[in-house]
């Protein structure tokens, strides 16, 4: 039989990120999903927006989160 140890009161909760790491993350996805829509359509598949523009924006919004990994806490 597996015993079930006794939680108190005092156990803290604690995450592998920080608050801000989760933020930049948030955002990261964010600017991705606006390169991904700079991208779509079906007008124009040469115009600077689509070959130029967006695939920056996507590659910028990977490097953020990229960062908001490997952002490491803050001493305290």
């Amino acid at each position: 039989m597996a015993q079930n140890p006794i939680k108190s009161d005092n156990t803290s909760v604690h995450f592998v990120f920080e608050k801000q790491n989760y933020q930049l993350m948030i955002a990261s996805i964010v600017i991705v999903i606006i390169g991904f829509i700079l991208m779509s359509g079906d007008t124009d598949i040469y115009s600077f927006t689509k070959i130029v523009l967006a695939p920056i924006v996507v590659l910028g919004g990977f490097a953020l989160g990229f960062y908001a990994i490997l952002k490491k806490r803050a001493k305290k």
